[in-house]
Formats: C-alpha cells, structure tokens, sequence
C-alpha cells in the first residue's frame, strides 16, 4: 500500500488499546440482555466510536429499545427516549424560551431544555412525525447544536441520535426526507432471531427481572476514543476504494457500470465515502488495529450506502432493492486503484 495519514500519538495509541477492550467487554455485557444481534451490536458501536447517528429498521419485538437502553448504561451515559407521533412539535424535542417572574416582580426569558439535550437520544418511529418536526433533529445531528430564539446551545458530549422505524406498517409514516437520511451514518436492519435464539429469549425475558449491567466507560473516556478513531491511518489504495464505491452508485457517470444507469434514480453524495472510511476507522479501532484494510471498508457497504440512493421504476417493479445494487457493486468495483487516481 501507499503512504498512510500520520500514525496516532502516544495518547491517541493508549486510547485505541483502551477502545479495543471496551468494546468487547460491552458488547459481553449488553450480550446478557439481547440475545443474539451480534452483528447489530457491532455495527452501533462502530457508528458511535465514529460520532455517527443510526437509523434501525426492524418489525416490532425485536428489542431495538432495550439494545439502545443496554448500551447507554454500560457507557454511563444519559438516555432520553422521545416517541415520535404525528402531533409531536419541534419544540417537544429542542426545547422552548419561556416567559418567567422573579420574586421581585421582573419578567425574563428563561430556555427550558429539550429531551435533545442527552447523550443517546431514541427516536422512536421517527417517520410517524411530520417532516417539521423530523428536521429539527437535523441541526443537533449536524452540528450538534440547537437555535432557539436567536440563542445557540451547545448540546453535550457524547451525542448520538439513534433513530428506529418499522418498515412494514407506512400508513400514518411520513418518509424521512433524503437530506436527513444523509445525516445518518448507518441504515441498520434487524432481522428475527433464529430458533435457538428465539428460544434463549423467551426463557430470559420471562424471568423477573433482567440482569443489572456494569459500566465500562464513561462519557471522557468516550470522547477520547473518538477522537484517536479519527486518527486510525488510511492508505490511499483504501480511500481510493471507497471514494470508486460511492461514485459508482451516480447513474449517467463515467464510473456508473450499467445496472446502476438501467435502476438507480440518483446516486450517493460525498458523506458516503466519508461515512465508509469513518465506520472502517471505527472497526479498525475496535478489532486492536491502527490502520484501515479493505476488508473494513467492505464490512459496511450495505449500511453506509442502502439509504443514500434512489430506485427508479424500473427497478422497484422488477423487485430490485438497494441492498441488490450494493450486492452488485462490491462485484463491479474492484480493490485496485484506478489509473486516473
């Protein structure tokens, strides 16, 4: 391979050892609750170590609330859960300026704080919320602030927005628009347990009370493992691979192979290549290594990109999905850097 970005510090290697451990040691601890889900556990904590929000799509049952509530208590982290519905308004997740009375009679604005202001904030069924209300996650997930009342307000750290939907039931369910589907790092689907699983989880959930979580980490030793993720080296040849994985899902470019030009309506923006080599630095950090592979950035293809394109008609009445597309592109495009790199 090429040259690589600079390797970490000494504090930023401490804190990627440290990484590597506690992400074990929790996903054995929240493993005491949520039986099976090994790979969305996986998956969630490479997002958080990544400073990426999380969409999950699942049917109903299938535990996504205790997962995300299991994780923040091995973390010590606060978890705010708010249940999206169709009269939700802004204001009930931001926060709103109220018009308060001292003991001495003056009148001042004071800002009441939203449920935003957490470390791990659920969005319950995010798409049973009117696109309105939808966005004003949009600027927290962003830039990790709220404006109200010509005021800004800093949210804390760590912030992630983890966000579930169910993907059969769509009537009373506003489609997330594509900008805010660009915000989120991950698409994550949660299928059914197998048989063994299923059973481990009716003999656990049926005792009477579920085991207490100890708690690995806190919110410092969090930000520090953030940022030592950022500095997991890269090689060109790896970033090369993901930058030709995102331009090939634009049809009508020069990269697009055919199949991506006969079913795709529009294709993936830059985020998603930034998205893959921060979920690869991410796992990396997570596996004991300091530097990205190819196999890295393969492991999350299908949950960077399957939200950032479009189908046309074509496709959907021929039953093509975007997982299909990305099945079909980790095929097409191959790991060795173009000429024109």
């Amino acid at each position: 391979m090429g040259t690589s970005t600079k390797p970490n510090s000494g504090s930023e290697a401490d804190a990627l050892a440290r990484l590597a451990e506690s992400g074990e040691l929790i996903a054995a601890e929240v493993g005491k609750i949520i039986v099976g889900q090994v790979d969305v556990i996986g998956q969630i904590l490479a997002a958080f170590f990544a400073r990426g929000h999380v969409v999950i799509e699942g049917v109903p049952g299938l535990a996504k609330t205790l997962m995300i509530n299991s994780l923040a208590e091995t973390m010590s982290l606060d978890f705010t859960r708010v249940q999206f519905t169709p009269d939700l308004m802004p204001t009930d997740i931001t926060g709103t300026t109220l018009l308060n009375e001292d003991e001495h009679g003056k009148r001042h604005f004071t800002f009441s704080r939203g449920p935003v202001f957490t470390n791990i904030l659920l969005a319950d069924e995010i798409n049973r919320t009117p696109p309105k209300t939808q966005a004003a996650l949009l600027e927290a997930m962003q830039e990790r602030n709220v404006s109200v009342g010509g005021e800004t307000y800093k949210l804390p750290e760590p912030f992630l927005v983890l966000a579930t939907q169910n993907p059969i039931e769509q009537e009373g369910t506003y489609t997330l628009p594509e900008a805010q589907l660009d915000r989120f790092l991950f698409l994550i689907k949660i299928d059914y347990p197998s048989l063994s699983e299923e059973e481990k989880i009716l003999l656990s959930t049926t005792l009477e009370s579920l085991p207490k979580l100890a708690h690995i980490i806190g919110g410092e030793d969090i930000i520090q493992m953030q940022k030592a993720v950022r500095g997991i080296a890269v090689s060109p040849e790896v970033a090369n691979y993901a930058a030709r994985l995102a331009r090939a899902t634009r049809p009508g470019r020069e990269e697009a192979p055919e199949f991506v030009n006969q079913w795709v309506r529009w294709g993936c923006g830059p985020r998603a290549g930034q998205g893959l080599l921060l979920a690869a630095k991410s796992h990396a950090g997570l596996s004991g290594r300091s530097e990205v592979t190819f196999a890295d950035v393969r492991k999350f293809v299908h949950p960077v990109l399957r939200h950032r394109m479009g189908l046309n008609f074509a496709a959907v009445s021929e039953g093509q999905t975007t997982d299909d597309i990305v099945d079909m592109l980790l095929k097409h495009v191959s790991e060795q850097m173009s000429a024109a790199a």
